[in-house]
């Protein structure tokens, strides 16, 4: 069974908000003391966590999803429901979340950030919290609404200060071996490593994480071999590590023309996916060159012929090998410039800030469009929450909403955009919005006098 995974598709189901409760107090000699409902209770939220101990998103593909706890019912004597128990979900540091469509919601870097994934609906109000001078115990209470549900995928993108790349079977996985206490399989074929593999390395003061990446072959920014499985876990890297395989038997292989065809593909993924999650270009990231294998004879020469050449290109070169430590720590050294060079050009962190935006007075909140067969929609965050909060089957709680749309401004719109008595009056979604017919006889505000409790005047006959 694999061990690891690093893209995984998951759907979120926050946790409905419990009802509000209708009740009316009674005691011995006073049988009608006014309401005293209390509020459902607040659905719970899913909330995604990064934890340290979580490297892989495995999980995911056992388990895809993931459901919060519901909000309880409001009851009598002004008793609140509980609230519903937030679902807290680990997940692997450098962990990006995205739409079904493919758009970045959240990018999870750093143990114990939090993302509210889906949120828990609203509890609705008990009737001691919608009693007024005008309506003194009202027989309704608002329905709890319903928690977000969404479908994400997650992507993990290593979290390294340095990635080796390389073709397979240049050597990436020994070299970790050599400079970290990391212990990536190491065998003589292709494809090997077919995971990243971190390893955290030390040269001075300076301590810096190192991921040996899967190999690519040509043709890896258009998916082929390991494709973006490889090319994703370099985005989040300071500077990178040329390991060029001076050993290599291949026909058509050598140090000059592995380099050049993987500094082509890291240009093609860039232009697929954009500069990358570090702040830099791929292609603008700090290089080294990292000769492999030389405690080979024939490999030792090659390297002291290619050499010059890359440091004509402004390279960095040092000529190392994994089996016999030569060249690591003037590697390793080199390294530790680049990732405290990085670092330091890293700008201060800011005191996280709420910005609130408040809806400027003169907007409605809502808009009336009219759909293909002649009907009115009614759409706004205010009004599709007070349908779903309302009971339809208690009469005083839809002439409640009723005011409320009136109050809101609604009635006024819906004859200034032409609407006659009868026409078709849509509020929601359009593949599930609830359907009124429209009847402006009715008077809907505060200019008419409740009947008795769950009845509405307006609504009889």
């Amino acid at each position: 069974m694999a061990e690891f995974a690093d893209h995984a598709a998951l759907r979120v189901h926050a946790g409905h908000g419990g009802n509000g409760c209708a009740s009316v107090h009674r005691e011995k000699f006073k049988p009608l003391g006014g309401p005293d409902g209390g509020n459902g209770g607040r659905g719970g939220d899913v909330i995604l966590e990064v934890d340290a101990s979580t490297a892989t998103l495995l999980d995911f593909h056992r388990r895809p999803v993931r459901k919060a706890g519901n909000g309880k019912q409001g009851s009598g004597s002004n008793r609140s429901g509980a609230e519903g128990a937030d679902l807290v979900v680990k997940v692997p540091n450098g962990t990006v979340v995205l739409t079904s469509d493919g758009d970045v919601l959240a990018d999870l870097v750093g143990t114990g950030t939090r993302f509210t994934a889906a949120a828990g609906g609203r509890g609705g109000l008990g009737n001691a919290a919608l009693a007024s001078p005008r309506r003194k115990a009202p027989g309704f209470a608002l329905k709890g609404e319903p928690g977000e549900e969404r479908k994400l995928t997650l992507e993990l993108k290593t979290v390294a200060d340095i990635g080796l790349i390389g073709f397979p079977n240049a050597g990436k996985s020994s070299l970790i071996a050599a400079m970290s206490a990391a212990r990536p399989k190491i065998a003589d074929y292709p494809f090997t490593t077919l995971i990243p593999n971190l390893g955290v390395a030390e040269a001075g003061d300076v301590q810096f994480v190192v991921a040996d990446v899967p190999g690519l072959i040509p043709g890896a920014s258009e998916g082929k071999g390991l494709g973006h499985d490889f090319l994703r876990h370099v985005e989040r890297c300071a500077a990178l590590v040329h390991v060029l395989d001076c050993a290599t038997t291949e026909p058509g292989r050598d140090p000059i023309t592995d380099l050049d065809t993987i500094e082509a593909e890291l240009a093609a993924y860039e232009q697929i996916v954009g500069p990358g999650l570090a702040g830099t270009r791929l292609t603008d990231r700090p290089r080294l060159v990292a000769l492999n294998k030389i405690d080979v004879p024939e490999a030792r020469e090659l390297a002291d012929l290619v050499k010059p050449e890359l440091t004509a290109r402004g390279l960095a070169v040092y000529e190392v090998s994994a089996a016999t430590t030569e060249g690591l720590r003037e590697l390793k050294f080199a390294m530790a410039q680049l990732v405290a060079e990085a670092r330091a050009a890293q700008p201060e962190p800011e005191p996280a800030r709420v910005v609130i935006r408040p809806a400027a007075v003169s907007e409605p909140g809502f808009g009336v469009t009219r759909t293909p067969d002649g009907a009115y929609l009614i759409s706004g965050e205010k009004p599709e929450r007070w349908v779903r909060q309302t009971d339809f089957t208690n009469d005083e709680a839809v002439g409640y909403l009723a005011d409320r749309l009136a109050r809101l401004g609604v009635e006024k719109a819906l004859a200034d955009a032409g609407a006659e008595p009868g026409d078709t009056v849509l509020i929601g979604d359009l593949v599930d919005a609830v359907v009124f017919d429209w009847d402006p006889t009715l008077t809907a505000g505060s200019g008419h006098a409740p009947g008795p409790r769950g009845t509405d005047r307006r609504l009889e006959g």
